[in-house]
């Protein structure tokens, strides 16, 4: 079978790639030295860039908004205002806020025991609190709960490695497998898939584009995504700055996605929580992610309606965890503190460690980080002070862990990035 003929009905190979290469809609003026120094950044030679998208939110306004690279390389096809990123666990912050509009709906109790909602008795007592806090005694080490062959409610039922040893609520440990729970809970309280519901809660209402099975796009967003790359064959390497991109995810001008459920008539709400990638595989843009920002740090409203009530805003910046070195897991520095669906920057940092998110320290933010196949976003606010920034990168050229930060967990060229970034949405 050719690749031209798994396109829909008139479209072919060609016609995607005159789609792919539609030009981005200019935004703003462009203040020249930002400009410049993103570019240097992305084009680095120790440690290049594939491509880059960026938004910077100060004062009510976006006062900066720019891309540079490649979306996909040979073709090469440049980032612009409307590629599409996979954002990986960027994605965990999206869900929070449809669990919280579900909760301002009077459908989902953050401090309800799930045995009841889930149709099972959990090994341990659970409520979603603990689980988009991280505090849940869940751990991404046990069994693999993303296997389709695996219903996520007997799979919790039990006791065995799925489990970290410690009682809900006393440990943290940042686990993916949380937020496939979060969403089979999401499904039973409204009997909706998971991917459907989220579309209706979060994303239509805010006229985000994107969503999270891209075999449902509509063709000029899928001509979009940007394809993730490494210049390692994996994320284990073995490394070649100077050698090829190495494509890792969403290559959809090679391989055109498949529907993420076969038989969706057969599909079981409550059953898969995984199925969709609820822990990172929203596609959006930047701009859309901009778009939340800006509903976040406006007290929830959009275009003059309560779109988050002011007590779910609360509930989410409400810090329900801070490491003091003997209660969690930090991942290896770069966690700090924790609320409800969204990490806050407390400003720790040394070289190589922390959490820190300027050069010279003084900065406390909410958010959320993300990093997989090479993809590297971020979500970062500071609603008292009405700003953030956004970023997603598509690809990265060296080994994270050979580059590490003068002041914080962050690999060196991400610590540049952002206090480019910040600069920009703190000035004036």
């Amino acid at each position: 079978m050719s690749i031209d003929s798994t396109f829909p009905p008139g479209l072919r190979r060609r016609d995607l790639i005159g789609l792919l290469a539609l030009p981005s809609t200019p935004s703003m003026a462009r203040p020249a030295t930002l400009d410049q120094a993103l570019h240097a950044l992305v084009n680095d030679r120790q440690c290049p860039l594939t491509g880059l998208s960026v938004l910077v939110r100060r004062n009510g306004r976006v006062v900066y908004e720019a891309q540079f690279g490649w979306r996909h390389v040979g073709p090469d096809l440049p980032v612009t205002r409307d590629t599409i990123f996979r954002m990986a666990s960027v994605t965990k912050l999206v869900v929070a806020i449809g669990v919280m509009r579900l909760a301002d709906a009077g459908k989902l109790d953050l401090d309800a025991n799930l045995d009841e909602l889930l149709g099972h008795r959990l090994f341990k007592s659970l409520c979603l609190r603990h689980l988009l806090s991280h505090r849940s005694g869940l751990t991404d080490r046990g069994t693999d709960y993303t296997d389709p062959a695996v219903d996520l409610r007997q799979l919790l039922s039990q006791s065995g490695p799925t489990w970290n040893g410690h009682e809900p609520g006393s440990w943290f440990e940042y686990a993916n497998i949380n937020f496939a729970v979060v969403a089979a809970a999401m499904e039973r309280a409204t009997g909706s898939r998971f991917d459907q519901l989220m579309q209706r809660l979060v994303l239509d209402p805010l006229s985000m584009q994107g969503g999270f099975d891209p075999a449902s796009l509509p063709v000029k967003q899928l001509s979009q995504v940007a394809t993730l790359y490494r210049k390692a064959p994996d994320d284990d390497g073995p490394w070649d700055t100077a050698g090829p991109w190495v494509p890792q995810a969403d290559d959809f001008l090679v391989t055109p996605p498949r529907p993420v459920l076969e038989d969706s008539a057969g599909y079981v709400p409550g059953s898969r929580g995984a199925a969709f990638g609820p822990q990172g595989r929203l596609r959006t843009r930047v701009a859309d992610l901009g778009t939340l920002l800006a509903v976040l740090v406006d007290g929830g409203n959009y275009r003059g309606q309560t779109f988050l009530k002011p007590e779910s805003l609360r509930t989410l910046m409400s810090e329900t965890w801070r490491s003091d070195g003997n209660n969690g897991d930090d991942g290896a520095g770069i966690f700090q503190a924790w609320g409800v669906g969204m990490q806050h920057f407390i400003d720790r940092g040394r070289e190589g460690w922390g959490d820190r998110l300027l050069h010279n320290g003084g900065l406390h933010a909410w958010g959320h980080l993300g990093f997989a196949y090479g993809l590297v976003s971020a979500f970062l606010m500071v609603p008292e002070r009405q700003c953030g920034i956004v970023y997603a990168i598509s690809g990265t050229g060296a080994n994270p862990s050979m580059h590490p930060g003068q002041r914080s967990s962050f690999p060196a060229w991400e610590e540049q990035l952002q206090d480019l970034l910040w600069n920009e949405a703190l000035r004036g």
